[in-house]
């Protein structure tokens, strides 16, 4: 009995070690299967789960439109134009951006009341009704230089703003546009940003998506804050382009162009305001589509002027930068300029 059972356990031991064995490495083999689904179930679901980032859409071009149908060419054996009495000065084709002229176009500088042109951009891209009511504070109606009622400083010709006067964001467009009023400037910019600071930041922030690397504003208006002169400037080239961008809003434009003795009034109708034009041009140039003017001491007499080509298929923005006799030389440029090249 004791040689048969051993022999028995010698048989049978081996057989059941062996399917233990045998089931151990199936075991394992399921165990890394599994393993290997799951692991490919989580990469999955890692996939499905994971946080796309949001396409950016395309910073805008600093010009008219963004694909032009016509390219400026330059004619032959055309000179140079020379405008000395300013120091600096530039002219582009305002559907391309391209260069026509350019003098001390990155030389960073005042620019006063040119300033405005962005200041009505944000407008146009920020309120959407024209007649939304904007409530004015002691802050724009104790503003220095020219205000509404009061086209150069110290001459007024109606009544000025009053504190607590409820008026359309529309009237003082008018006012900034045309007669280059620093209170409604001022009272835009605390309308949409609270404070003059805050605006300046807005208007910072749009300069850098249009790519201009010439210009910090400091204030809506173009007023240099007494101490901080320097942080407030911008350059020919730089304003150029801001004036093309802004020819995507008609509104601006249509604006700058009414007429002398304009009256705006105080949204109940009661108070009522005449506005002047700072454009000397006005019905003087049938190609002109508008003006912004600038001045402060240290800016100097600046202008900017958009004017299209006879056939109003081609329009061009020139730039005069503290220039005592801006308004002779801005026709030079506008004459040269389509004298000069030919658009394909």
């Amino acid at each position: 009995m004791g040689i048969v059972a051993t022999i028995f356990m010698i048989v049978v031991f081996p057989f059941n070690s062996l399917l233990v064995f045998q089931q151990g490495i199936k075991n394992e083999t399921q165990v890394k299967a599994d393993f290997s689904v799951k692991e490919e179930s989580i990469q999955a679901i890692a996939m499905k789960t994971e946080v796309k980032k949001p396409i950016e859409a395309p910073k805008p071009k600093a010009q008219a439109v963004d694909s032009p149908q016509y390219q400026p060419v330059r004619k032959d054996g055309v000179k140079d134009l020379v405008i000395p009495n300013a120091h600096a000065s530039v002219i582009i084709d305002a559907d391309t951006g391209t260069i026509l002229h350019y003098n001390n176009g990155r030389t960073q500088r005042q620019i006063a009341s040119l300033t405005k042109l962005m200041t009505a951009i944000l407008v146009m891209e920020n309120i959407k009704n024209l007649d939304e009511e904007v409530t004015i504070d002691e802050e724009p109606v104790y503003a220095d230089g020219t205000k509404i009622g009061c086209p150069r400083s110290g001459y007024c010709i109606s009544q000025r703003l009053k504190i607590g006067e409820k008026i359309t964001v529309r009237s003082l467009l008018q006012a900034m546009l045309m007669n280059s009023a620093n209170d409604a400037a001022i009272a835009l910019g605390k309308h949409m940003a609270k404070t003059q600071d805050g605006f300046a930041d807005v208007m910072n922030k749009k300069a850098t998506d249009l790519g201009l690397v010439d210009t910090h504003f400091c204030t809506p208006s173009g007023l240099e804050p007494d101490g901080r002169e320097s942080e407030c400037f911008s350059s020919a080239y730089d304003i150029a382009r801001i004036g093309a961008y802004s020819l995507r809003y008609d509104t601006i434009w249509k604006i700058a162009r009414q007429p002398n003795n304009t009256i705006i009034s105080s949204a109940d109708g009661k108070i009522q305001h005449t506005i002047l034009n700072t454009d000397q041009l006005l019905d003087q140039m049938p190609n002109m589509i508008g003006s912004k003017t600038g001045f402060t001491p240290l800016a100097g007499y600046s202008l900017l002027l958009v004017a299209a080509d006879p056939t109003t298929k081609h329009r061009a923005v020139a730039v005069l930068l503290d220039d005592s006799t801006r308004w002779t030389d801005i026709r030079t440029a506008i004459d040269w300029t389509f004298k000069s090249h030919i658009w394909n």
